[in-house]
C-alpha cells in the first residue's frame, strides 16, 4: 500500500495538508498512467474525452458543447480536434444556416478506435485496489471538496 509521506520523503504540518497533497499526486500518477494507456492508440486522454462525448452525443455537436463537457477544460480543444480530423477519427459538419458554426461527429474509423479502446480498458483499472463501496465514497469525498 502507498505511503505518500515515504513516497515523496516528507512529512506534512497537518493531515489536510497531507490529504492535499496527496490528491495532487495520485492525479499526476494518474494522468502518467493515462497517457502510457493511450499511447499506443495514438490519442491523448483528451482526445479520447473528445471521442467518447461525440459518442454519447449520438449526433453531430458545437465544439462548445464539446468543450463545456470535457473533463479536463482544455483550451486548446480545437487543436486537439485538428488532430482527430487530420487522423479521420471525427468529422467537422459546417452549419448551412450558419457559417460561423462547425458541428463536430464521430467517423466510422472514431467508433472502432473507442471499442478497441474498451476491450483493453478493463485491463488497465486504476482504482482496482479500491472496492465498489470505497470508490463511492472516494467519489462523495472529491464531490465534497468541490
Amino acid at each position: 500500500m502507498g505511503d505518500i509521506a515515504k513516497d515523496i520523503q516528507s512529512s506534512f504540518p497537518s493531515e489536510r495538508v497531507k490529504a492535499f497533497i496527496n490528491i495532487k499526486y495520485t492525479a499526476n500518477w494518474i494522468n502518467s498512467q493515462e497517457n502510457e494507456f493511450f499511447k499506443p492508440f495514438g490519442i491523448s486522454p483528451q482526445q479520447f474525452n473528445i471521442l467518447r462525448i461525440l459518442k454519447g452525443a449520438g449526433e453531430a455537436i458545437k465544439v462548445q458543447q464539446i468543450k463545456d463537457r470535457m473533463i479536463e477544460r482544455a483550451p486548446n480543444a480545437t487543436r486537439l480536434m485538428d488532430k482527430l480530423c487530420a487522423k479521420d477519427l471525427i468529422e467537422r459538419i459546417p452549419c448551412p444556416t450558419d457559417r460561423r458554426v462547425v458541428h463536430i461527429a464521430i467517423t466510422d474509423d472514431g467508433q472502432k478506435l473507442l471499442s478497441t479502446i474498451a476491450e483493453s480498458m478493463p485491463n488497465n483499472d486504476w482504482l482496482g485496489k479500491l472496492t465498489e463501496e470505497e470508490a463511492s465514497q472516494l467519489s462523495n469525498l472529491l464531490d465534497k471538496i468541490r
